[in-house]
């Protein structure tokens, strides 16, 4: 007999939904059904806006942020402070920093960390691209805001070894971050500590 199952649409959807990180096939066979059967689901508005998402957003080239123009928000505002620069692993480490109130300063994402088990070095980084950019801003301070983990104390000090011979203060934020975590599993009040409090880097 054979064997009867979802139309070729629905489970194409379901397919698609399941490679979102986070979504099992449970998961993506509920999305996809919800959006079948429940008329105020906004099917075309969802796939609009992801298709909006994909044509229109893209790093900006200074700092890696999620940009419709030439440079983002950060890198486009002229009021902050210059002397200052928090490098983190992603773009969306960003946010969670900027909402503690704390920082004024500038960001730069290297998009992601040293880990040479997933064959991560430190050429596959915007490594080259915050050199660049310390040569030409000349900030006094440069804040490593990455992760506690293993992976990130490698990266933090692999950029602090080049940056060692730089007229420049090289700081990690303070303790208190989640072991082994990085900046989206901390809370506002943790991450406003942190950086409140961060220490030198001894190089």
């Amino acid at each position: 007999m054979k064997r009867i199952s979802y139309p070729a649409p629905i489970q194409a959807l379901i397919a698609e939904l399941k490679r979102m990180p986070g979504i099992g096939p449970r998961s993506a066979e509920r999305i996809a059904l919800w959006m079948v059967q429940r008329r105020d689901s906004r099917a075309a508005d969802i796939a609009a806006a992801i298709q909006s998402v994909a044509v229109q957003i893209h790093p900006c080239p200074r700092c890696g942020y999620f940009t419709t123009a030439e440079l983002c928000d950060f890198c486009a505002d002229a009021h902050r402070d210059g002397t200052l620069l928090c490098v983190v692993e992603q773009p969306t480490d960003i946010l969670p920093l900027e909402r503690t109130s704390v920082f004024r300063g500038r960001y730069h994402a290297l998009g992601g960390r040293i880990s040479p088990l997933d064959h991560i070095g430190p050429e596959h980084l915007r490594i080259g691209e915050l050199l660049v950019r310390i040569r030409d801003e000349k900030p006094a301070e440069i804040i490593l805001a990455l992760g506690s983990d293993v992976e990130g104390e490698a990266t933090a000090n692999y950029i602090a070894g080049l940056l060692r011979d730089l007229p420049v203060n090289i700081t990690r934020l303070a303790q208190g971050m989640p072991a082994g975590g990085g900046l989206e599993h901390a809370d506002e009040l943790t991450l406003s500590r942190a950086l409140s409090g961060r220490t030198k880097l001894a190089v």
